[in-house]
């Protein structure tokens, strides 16, 4: 999600009729869901407005993995989670995929799996600007005397910036794990 006052759009991608208009029931109504019953039409409303996917792996004419592959061939930023009846196998380590998830799927897990995909999204962009805001402290730790340094009322306020989103970012992953565990 880009922007925390925009909602959430979930994307999903799935052969059976009834079970994808189910999925979309399921989502509460903090989500815009998108429907697409195979993998063209998948790929023909997938844009940057898109957050999450959630993808049937086995569909007739495109695969999941097809769909994954063509997603990964665009310039979209999106969490994407297989829904499947497909049991997971040692091939899952390449897929490029955020989450895993065998069906059946209860409403709980559906949405658990939306808002740790969410989570994920935040993790990511928290990631990026800790690493950048790092980088800076680190030039101006080899540019400058320490004295300069501790003298700085903006190098101290840009330290205090890193502790805060290096909290943020563990609290993040911790977060991201103990859900990962409760599943």
């Amino acid at each position: 999600m880009t922007d925390e006052s925009e909602r959430t759009t979930v994307l999903v991608v799935e052969d059976e009729q009834h079970l994808a208009d189910l999925y979309g029931e399921y989502l509460p109504d903090r989500y815009d869901v998108r429907t697409a019953y195979n993998g063209a039409d998948a790929l023909e409303v997938l844009d940057q407005s898109v957050d999450v996917v959630l993808l049937d792996r086995r569909m007739p004419v495109m695969s999941g993995n097809e769909v994954l592959a063509a997603i990964e061939n665009r310039d979209v930023e999106v969490r994407v989670a297989m829904v499947t009846a497909v049991d997971p196998d040692f091939d899952i380590i390449d897929l490029g995929v955020d989450d895993y998830v065998v069906k059946p799927v209860s409403k709980d897990t559906l949405v658990g799996v939306v808002e740790r995909l969410e989570t994920v999204a935040e993790y990511n962009d928290q990631q990026k600007r800790l690493t950048a805001k790092k980088l800076k402290r680190n030039v101006l730790e080899v540019e400058k005397p320490q004295p300069e340094l501790e003298a700085s009322k903006r190098f101290s306020e840009l330290q205090a910036e890193i502790d805060s989103l290096e909290s943020e970012v563990q609290a993040l992953e911790t977060e991201i794990t103990e859900s990962r565990i409760e599943r």
